[in-house]
């Protein structure tokens, strides 16, 4: 397992996947170690949803501003807010802002442990939420916060070379 630091450092957003299946097991990885995140609450108000139906994906990319590599994944992961689960508790702050929190760290956790067993994603926050929501059948109350398509990498971007500033510290 390659030290978090160099997972970090490595991971980045891949658009082109090997036509290699994820292997189960690498599924069952990255759910189990992604779950364990922190949350508000320990509510843990998000859904993970596991696409390898073909034409889900395709659906998934064409409401996601047609960006077909999302179809040509192996495996999607369409990461939702539990909206409703994190008002019962938290009311208005839990509805509009925890259980988006709870789905984007959870999404993090999925790229970085994908990254960290030698698979590639990347994270796909353009696309029309109704849309999503049809196509998943979705209940009022679960909003998709990040679809995630991962698969063996068919590319290796190297990092951008201007990183912003580091952020100052008032005292």
């Amino acid at each position: 397992m390659p030290d978090f630091f160099e997972v970090v450092k490595k991971r980045r957003s891949i658009r082109r996947y090997l036509q290699k299946d994820v292997e189960e097991e690498k599924i069952k990885t990255i759910l189990e170690h992604a779950i364990v995140c922190q949350s508000a609450g320990n509510l843990q108000s998000y859904e993970i949803f596991v696409i390898k139906n073909k034409k889900i994906k395709l659906d998934l990319a064409k409401a996601a501003l047609n960006q077909m590599f999302i179809a040509q994944a192996p495996v999607v992961f369409v990461v939702c807010a539990n909206q409703e689960k994190a008002a019962r508790y938290y009311g208005k702050r839990g509805y509009e802002l925890y259980a988006i929190n709870d789905a984007s760290i959870v999404a993090t956790h999925i790229e970085l442990i994908a990254c960290a067993i030698g698979l590639a994603s990347c994270w796909v926050g353009a696309f029309d939420e109704e849309r999503v929501k049809e196509i998943l059948n979705l209940p009022e109350g679960i909003k998709p916060i990040a679809i995630i398509p991962c698969g063996y990498p068919a590319e290796r971007p190297k990092m951008p070379s201007k990183r912003k500033d580091m952020i100052r510290i008032i005292e």
